[in-house]
């Protein structure tokens, strides 16, 4: 089967690129041939891109582009017509590749996989201002709330138009978590759940927990992640536990000032800022963590980092709204707590700074080898091959 994969590739590999990567290479490993089309704003898979349309991180060019990218349009044009492939498999595609990426695949089998809101909230995030989660379906009451200008609303008009224009033209459409799968269903988009996967540990990964207390964050340093609010409870938290220390792995927007935080609360000597680290480096802060941390103030649409942690032993604190309570189950493989609220965090840092829960550091083999066959990439690969191959023969009846 030739399969044809669009996305987008941001810069700093995050979950939906990891993601990709390993979907690129599972459908290879099945005997599929694969061509990867990204834009070049990023890094263009990598280096490993078979097209590469024209993108920019100009925000100025991105205003325009991202309503509708010409030379994206032309670039999946001339994938569909050079590499003849029999499905077309569309992941990211909003901020760079705009929905002008779609048009040419009219009479490709396409499926779009949904790993996020892009297509249902011009912010992404379904999240209001005052930290709350979005309930409305996209319109004036995005800028009457005040999540964009009205400029930018009126921007999103024909954007937003022509993409609910191609949504109906998926063959299948498959979200990352039944979170996700509700929320396309309440916006009028029927789709099906597939779980994203996790690869197992590297060979040499050997969980040894700290000695002194060690949490672990991994993501975005953007609002939505809620890190502001991490900081505000380790630093109450950890008022007991003055060896406790705080690493936090990514970078973002408000780096700058989550460092004048970490300051100003008096605890900048035990949290490190890594900026962004690879997957071996990454796998090596594992190894030591007492508990991952993520604090999402948003419904997270699945949360990979939690899946990764999981299926090497480690527990995990979540917020509990959103794709991440159907990855960790409270008291088994996790804690959870409501997106926000600042106090619960703090109650759950306690518990783990204590050791009052999963007081070993390790989560029960049964749960971890659970979570494994759950988030198995071999199994996904084949689910995900199983819906390519029913949306190509439904468009040879």
């Amino acid at each position: 089967m030739r399969v044809l994969l669009i996305t987008d590739w941001n810069r700093g590999r995050g979950g939906a690129e990891s993601y990709i990567s390993g979907l690129r290479e599972g459908l290879e490993r099945e005997g599929d041939e694969v061509r990867l089309l990204t834009s070049s704003a990023g890094t263009a898979g990598d280096g490993h891109a078979h097209y590469v349309a024209f993108g920019t991180e100009n925000l100025a060019a991105q205003a325009v582009l991202q309503i509708a990218n010409p030379f994206a349009a032309a670039t999946v044009r001339r994938a569909v017509l050079g590499f003849r492939p029999d499905v077309a498999v569309v992941n990211m595609f909003a901020h760079h590749l705009s929905p002008a990426a779609l048009l040419p695949l009219d009479g490709t089998p396409s499926v779009l996989l949904v790993s996020d809101y892009k297509c249902i909230c011009p912010m992404g995030s379904k999240l209001l201002p005052d930290g709350t989660l979005c309930q409305d379906l996209p319109g004036t009451v995005c800028w009457r709330k005040g999540c964009t200008g009205l400029l930018h609303w009126m921007r999103d008009l024909p954007r937003y138009a022509l993409l609910r224009s191609r949504l109906g033209r998926f063959r299948r459409i498959v979200a990352c978590s039944e979170w996700v799968r509700m929320a396309l269903e309440r916006h009028g988009l029927e789709a099906e759940t597939l779980l994203l996967p996790s690869p197992a540990a590297s060979t040499a990964y050997r969980r040894v927990p700290s000695p002194s207390p060690l949490l672990l964050y991994v993501g975005r340093l953007d609002r939505e992640k809620g890190v502001e609010g991490l900081l505000r409870a380790f630093a109450r938290a950890s008022n007991s536990f003055p060896d406790a220390m705080l690493r936090l792995a990514g970078q973002g927007p408000l780096r700058s000032d989550l460092e004048g935080l970490a300051s100003e609360l008096g605890i900048a000597d035990r949290v490190t800022f890594f900026g962004w680290l690879d997957t071996a480096a990454i796998e090596r802060e594992l190894t030591q963590a007492w508990s991952l941390v993520v604090p999402s103030l948003w419904a997270e649409p699945l949360g990979l980092v939690a899946v990764e942690a999981v299926v090497r032993g480690v527990p995990v604190i979540a917020s509990g709204h959103g794709g991440l309570a159907e990855i960790i189950e409270h008291g088994l493989s996790g804690l959870l707590f409501p997106n926000g609220d600042v106090a619960a965090l703090e109650d759950r840092l306690r518990q783990i700074l204590r050791g009052k829960t999963f007081p070993g550091h390790y989560l029960p083999e049964t749960v971890i080898e659970q979570a494994r066959r759950r988030f198995d990439p071999t199994d996904h690969v084949r689910n995900l091959r199983r819906i390519l191959i029913e949306a190509t023969r439904a468009s040879q009846r």
